[in-house]
């Protein structure tokens, strides 16, 4: 049986689109044209609610706003750290996947997830 771990953005953060989406709640009840406005909240509960990384048997799959990639084990080369401690997985053939949820300090969890297919550095002694 295949087994799956997932990362997804906290439900905490939904709070904030909350406090947007009773923000704009006035400047939407003055016009019809206003009420697009609501979008901004409903477009961020969509992110929070979306974006993610999963991580199978098989491959590592990105979930973004609007798709996701799926990087299968053999096609990783490797993790780069980048700006902001952000997490980029870079394929065989040098493209790089960001991992959206995932920073430095998850690399621990995320080569338990792998099954060994990641080492985490150590840091030197001494």
């Amino acid at each position: 049986m295949a087994s799956l771990a997932r990362m997804r953005l906290s439900r905490v953060a939904l709070l904030p689109v909350v406090f947007l989406a009773v923000c704009v709640l006035p400047f939407a009840a003055a016009s019809p044209w206003a009420a697009l406005v609501l979008l901004l909240p409903l477009g961020a509960a969509v992110w929070v609610l979306r974006v993610g990384v999963d991580v199978d048997d098989a491959a590592i799959t990105t979930h973004g706003l609007l798709g996701q990639r799926r990087v299968a084990w053999d096609d990783l080369a490797g993790i780069r750290v980048g700006r902001n401690a952000r997490l980029r997985l870079v394929t065989t053939g040098g493209r790089e996947v960001q991992l959206p949820v995932l920073r430095a300090r998850d690399l621990p969890r995320l080569a338990g997830w792998s099954g060994g297919r990641i080492d985490v550095p150590q840091p030197p002694a001494g």
